[in-house]
């Protein structure tokens, strides 16, 4: 899922100045599992703005809406009766759903309610970790199910650096697990050490974003 957390309250405040009413959307799927953007912060986040913008002597209309999606144009549309009646949107999507709603409504400010982080697991209640990088060329067949782009810190191709702790732990982070501990350990118990002795192709980083916005496009999907 997309992991984003709340920006702090008083760099919100300073976004929303000066306007007089801002319509606050949640949008329900990725970031309101991580408990950053569904309809319960949209609840939570509301009163605590308007009493943040009071405090500072401001007084600005918080109006609340949550979408199904913020990052598919059928659910975005669905809030053009809602932005007639305002000046400023603040959203707790991600960073593609700001995208969205500003390109839609480019007549408005669009203000980013939330920081987006990474694409990551949920580990445990109220932990989240980064497992990939959306790097565009995916490797997890040939490390185990395991990516080292994503979950070591230099992106190591071809097994672990010398700083590895004797623990298996990382030497950037001591309380993160080497990724390609992890990986011997599973090729171990599946019997497949060797695979471990080949070397990898160079990292192909041509899908990167040093070559501007990725884009895929499916032929097939196209009317």
């Amino acid at each position: 899922m997309i992991i984003a957390e709340w920006k702090p309250i008083p760099e919100l405040v300073s976004m929303l100045k000066g306007h007089k009413s801002v319509l606050l959307v949640g949008c329900a799927t990725c970031v309101a599992e991580c408990a950053a953007g569904g309809e319960r912060e949209v609840e939570t986040l509301a009163p605590l703005l308007r009493m943040a913008l009071k405090t500072e002597g401001v007084s600005v209309e918080i109006k609340r809406k949550t979408i199904e999606r913020q990052c598919e144009w059928e659910f975005v549309e669905a809030l053009a009766g809602e932005i007639e009646e305002v000046d400023a949107v603040l959203s707790i999507a991600c960073g593609i759903g700001v995208q969205a709603l500003s390109e839609r409504f480019a007549h408005l400010p669009v203000y980013p309610g939330v920081n987006t982080t990474s694409l990551a697991i949920r580990e445990q209640p109220g932990l989240w970790t980064a497992r990939c990088a959306a790097c565009g060329d995916c490797v997890l067949g040939e490390t185990f199910g395991l990516c080292p782009v994503a979950r070591c810190a230099k992106s190591l191709m071809n097994g672990p650096c010398g700083g590895t702790r004797h623990n298996g732990m990382c030497e950037v982070d001591e309380n993160v697990e080497c990724v390609w501990n992890l990986i011997y350990e599973r090729a171990k118990a599946r019997g497949e050490l060797q695979k471990l002795y080949e070397v990898r192709r160079a990292k192909n980083w041509s899908n990167s974003a040093h070559g501007g916005p990725k884009r895929m496009l499916r032929e097939d999907l196209r009317p």
